[in-house]
């Protein structure tokens, strides 16, 4: 039994289907993501993913994000952490549960949800093949202390971001094509002359990237 709500929506092969999961933004929830579902590839597992922690007076977050006075807003990299290992958790769930291909899964996260899957991908990249990272950034302190270039080198990311984002500043999200780089990653960024959200030329780009890589 898995430890996150979700929902899915079943792929067109019986069996081997290419598993794609679903990590949403912080205040959202398993329905945000899953709307892009319908326009891409019909082989693919697609699941959504609720974050563990509920929001007042709706909404949920994988960690929570605190305004204080003195530090100003800071994450939670402990609560963070600790979802990185329940998502991580979750792929070997949904690998044993639904007919899929455990060497053929891709995250595709946006804003604190793309935080996660470049945690999780880069804490645990034997369970990921690709990553669709929207609108967030790499988060050094929720990452393991060494990552070495062999156990990476397999991955794929797709990077976005708007340029004129007023949540996560673009200049966070350009250091990961630097961090991606030192480490022999294949990836690919992209800006788009949008705030926090996924542009339809970004929806476009990205659904081909992943036609390319599934």
């Amino acid at each position: 039994m898995s430890n996150l709500h979700y929902i899915t929506r079943p792929s067109s092969l019986k069996e081997n289907a290419p598993l794609l999961i679903m990590c949403h933004g912080y205040g959202s929830d398993e329905n945000d993501l899953f709307s892009f579902g319908s326009e891409l590839p019909e082989e693919l597992m697609i699941i959504s993913l609720r974050a563990p922690y509920a929001m007042q007076p709706y909404g949920n977050a994988w960690y929570a994000i605190n305004f204080d006075a003195e530090k100003g807003k800071w994450n939670d990299n402990e609560q963070a952490k600790q979802s990185v290992d329940l998502i991580a958790e979750f792929i070997d769930y949904a690998c044993k549960t639904y007919a899929v291909d455990s060497n053929n899964v891709t995250l595709l996260g946006f804003s604190q949800g793309t935080i996660l899957s470049y945690a999780v991908a880069l804490t645990y990249p034997i369970k990921v093949k690709n990553i669709v990272a929207l609108s967030g950034y790499i988060n050094e302190d929720i990452l393991p202390d060494s990552i070495k270039n062999n156990d990476v080198s397999h991955l794929n990311f797709f990077c976005s971001h708007g340029s004129v984002d007023q949540v996560i500043p673009v200049d966070w999200a350009r250091k990961a094509p630097e961090f991606l780089k030192a480490l022999n990653i294949n990836h690919t960024y992209s800006e788009y002359p949008v705030g926090h959200g996924v542009a339809p030329q970004n929806f476009y780009d990205f659904k081909n990237w992943l036609i390319t890589y599934i």
